[in-house]
């Protein structure tokens, strides 16, 4: 046993857990923590500009690598309720991200003290756990319950808040005995495995629906092995995108209301049975259930039980990671192929393949407009990006259109927070994805509403030397909010365009308002912007080439025209089509050449 500060033992144990870094934004209540980490030296910092932007970060960090914990720091007060929006977004994702925050001492709690408020009771509905540590004994063994919740069952973030007395006290606690506990995750059984084997068989159009979960479990290598075992055609969800190739022959394309491929819901539409896996039918995804569901069998398998029967009751329900369940589908499978027992579905499986591979389902890129449309912006990025790029986005119509017109070949490579969808996020997530990974190509993808939410973040990837680019389509809306008040026949309050008079050296840009290029530039990042589909290879090439001299973000703003309807709809039946659709394979590269 050694005696020591309760503030030291939770760093050792951070350290003891597998933490090597943190984001954060020191203050009075929390320097303690700072204090321990410099005189301890194990675990690096990331300065923030916002705490939100540093929650935002442990997303990403979290997101990036199976197996990782992102870390965010802040003091007490307003600290912690800045970090409430980035707990949201990782407990809708089941991400586990940890929260420290610093509190008033106790003695001050009910006095109202400067910069006390009760984060724990706050925070208690978007974590697993959020707890207030009032016995200074209690400090290491709350990292350690902490580290447990988060990697058992779903994952999910947790908060621990502690007040500056309890990090100063003195305890007796002996590190070298420590380990972590057992993290518990729930197991399909092989009766489970085979009834599930068994309804699959017997559908005659099934289908595979890939959620955010097997990429939890890290567990894609699995999925993509059971489908080719079965071979049954896949359906990624937003969050499991990824988990299957783009170009892979069973990846049938997206469902949905808004991130979804024509030819994803026509094959979805087709289909009698469906196999669901580690998601939770989104409403983007589903649209409403008596269409989703129609004619149609379901089995669901989700490592939380509250999750089974929660939108629609599915024919079979099971409880499980997805890896776990995976693991023993593939195990059945391959018995059964070996046995000649799987039923033959090459004729569903080239069905799906003619509807992906079929022009007529392809929306049209090859557009020369100047201002420019989103979607030729997307054929340049799928032209000038290679199959290693990892994408990271939020919400608006840049990422609908990029769901619907990128292309992702590997898990972790769409790094999106997919419900909650927080304005600001892309940005500090990017430069999370950054420091967990310093080698992957990174194309973070920003509506200008998004980006102009924590630009301020940039700082810190010029600080730190964490270089990334960032495509920012710019048309001076809330673009999405836009075409979604059609429907109340306005347009208001959602132009972000005037004239900005400092700007009389680019006309073009002018009007539309904030000046992007100059903004990025004063935060110690590169800026270029784009006028024409001509100039994007130039720009991409310009910024790879800056990145490797000066180890910054750098920022591509496309100029677009100010209004573009995305195709989406109230249904998965009845998605509207605004633009045109592909006249030819020139027009819209076949979704099994996407590099053309």
């Amino acid at each position: 046993m050694a005696r020591m500060k309760a503030i030291e033992a939770a760093v050792r144990v951070l350290e003891k857990e597998g933490v090597s870094v943190a984001f954060g934004v020191p203050g009075a209540a929390i320097n303690p923590l700072y204090a321990a980490m410099k005189e301890h030296g194990g675990i690096a910092h990331i300065l923030a500009r916002h705490v939100e932007g540093a929650s935002h970060m442990a997303e990403g960090y979290t997101r990036a690598v199976a197996g990782n914990i992102g870390v965010c720091i802040g003091t007490s007060g307003p600290a912690g309720t800045d970090m409430i929006t980035g707990l949201y977004s990782a407990s809708a994702d089941s991400i586990p991200i940890l929260c420290i925050t610093g509190q008033a001492p106790r003695a001050r709690l009910h006095k109202e003290d400067f910069q006390a408020v009760d984060i724990a009771t706050i925070a208690r509905s978007v974590t697993k756990w959020a707890t207030t540590v009032l016995e200074p004994a209690q400090v290491p063994r709350a990292f350690q319950q902490a580290f447990h919740l988060m990697r058992s069952g779903r994952p999910g973030p947790v908060l621990i808040d502690l007040p500056i007395d309890v990090q100063l006290a003195e305890i007796e606690f002996d590190i070298a005995t420590y380990e972590p506990l057992p993290v518990y995750k729930p197991a399909a059984t092989r009766a489970q495995a085979e009834k599930a084997m068994h309804m699959l068989n017997e559908a005659e159009r099934p289908l595979i629906v890939a959620g955010g979960g097997i990429i939890n479990a890290d567990a894609a290598a699995l999925l993509v092995e059971f489908a080719e075992l079965v071979n049954v055609p896949v359906i990624p969800t937003l969050m499991g995108w990824g988990s299957i190739p783009d170009d892979h022959p069973l990846m049938v394309g997206m469902c949905g209301l808004q991130t979804s491929h024509r030819y994803g819901n026509a094959n979805m539409l087709a289909s009698d049975f469906v196999f669901g896996i580690g998601n939770r039918w989104a409403n983007r995804h589903t649209g409403s259930v008596e269409v989703y569901t129609k004619g149609r069998k379901f089995v669901h398998v989700d490592i939380e039980p509250t999750q089974i029967g929660r939108v629609f009751a599915p024919d079979l329900g099971i409880v499980s990671d997805a890896g776990a369940a995976l693991a023993l589908f593939v195990e059945v499978a391959r018995e059964w192929k070996a046995a000649g027992l799987l039923k033959d579905r090459a004729a569903w499986v080239a069905e799906c393949q003619g509807r992906k591979n079929s022009v007529e389902q392809l929306r049209k890129t090859h557009y020369d407009n100047v201002p420019m449309k989103p979607q030729r912006v997307y054929q340049c990025m799928n032209r000038n990006l290679d199959r290693d790029t990892c994408f990271v986005s939020t919400i608006g119509l840049s990422q609908i259109a990029g769901a619907q017109f990128l292309h992702v070949y590997k898990p972790r490579h769409w790094i999106n927070c997919g419900q909650a969808g927080p304005l600001g996020w892309t940005v500090p997530a990017a430069l999370g994805v950054r420091v967990a990974d310093p080698k992957r190509p990174i194309v973070a993808l920003s509506g200008d509403y998004d980006f102009q939410f924590m630009l301020e973040e940039l700082a810190v990837g010029a600080q730190f030397r964490l270089p990334y680019i960032h495509v920012l389509v710019n048309n001076s809306y809330l673009g999405l909010i836009r075409q979604a008040q059609r429907a109340f026949s306005i347009d208001y309050c959602v132009q972000l365009a005037f004239d900005n008079i400092n700007m009389a050296e680019d006309e073009a840009a002018r009007g539309y308002g904030v000046d992007h290029v100059k903004v990025v530039e004063g935060l110690g990042c590169k800026a270029i912007r784009v006028h024409r589909p001509e100039d994007f290879a130039p720009a991409m090439r310009q910024a790879q080439a800056w990145m490797a001299e000066h180890r910054t973000p750098v920022v591509i703003e496309c100029i677009l025209e100010r209004v573009t309807n995305i195709s989406m709809g109230t249904e998965i039946d009845n998605v509207i089509e605004f633009e045109e659709l592909a006249h030819s394979k020139a027009d819209a590269p076949s979704a099994l050449a996407m590099l053309d």
